[in-house]
């Protein structure tokens, strides 16, 4: 399928419609849900606001901002992810190592959220309903493990987050 990237800043409604749903439709229908659209939004809006797919100053890449010995390594080796992954890295054309994968995600969207929702899948715990803005915020910090969390700017981000998946449904 070959890289697949937009002209930044990327909007929610862009980035739901040309990167997320297409790394959706890779993965098994029951990872498609509404909580799940609003974590992988609310967090790529935490991470890189759809504008960096590479850290101002740091060593993360994609929109949601993975890091090779920790998230990319981790959705590759999960019991829970691994099987999909190695499914969305041969449909993206992507040879399924870490090191090979990390270096795509800053061309791919679509490689980079499909392993943002992969990431998710490997909780256990289940996601927050929509709205459950503290409890999302948990969620977040849980899963990414981020270096310097700004709880100040996750409200709003998340709400529009939640504003774009609820103003789809209808």
């Amino acid at each position: 399928m070959g890289m697949s990237q937009l002209p930044v800043p990327v909007s929610v409604y862009q980035a739901d419609r040309y990167i997320l749903s297409p790394a959706l439709a890779l993965l098994p229908a029951k990872m498609d849900t509404p909580e799940a659209r609003v974590m992988v939004h609310a967090i790529c809006l935490q991470e890189s606001r759809y504008r960096h797919r590479r850290q101002i100053k740091g060593p993360a890449r994609g929109f949601g901002q993975f890091e090779l010995g920790g998230g990319v390594t981790g959705v590759l080796r999960h019991k829970a992810s691994k099987e999909w992954a190695l499914r969305v890295c041969e449909a993206r054309g992507v040879k399924a190592d870490p090191r090979t994968v990390y270096t795509t995600l800053e061309h791919d969207d679509i490689l980079a959220l499909a392993f943002c929702r992969l990431l998710l899948w490997t909780d256990a715990k289940p996601r927050p309903r929509i709205g459950d803005v503290n409890g999302a915020w948990d969620y977040y910090i849980r899963n990414w493990r981020p270096g310097k969390p700004h709880r100040k700017t996750w409200d709003d981000l998340y709400r529009q987050a939640v504003e774009h998946v609820q103003g789809a449904k209808q």
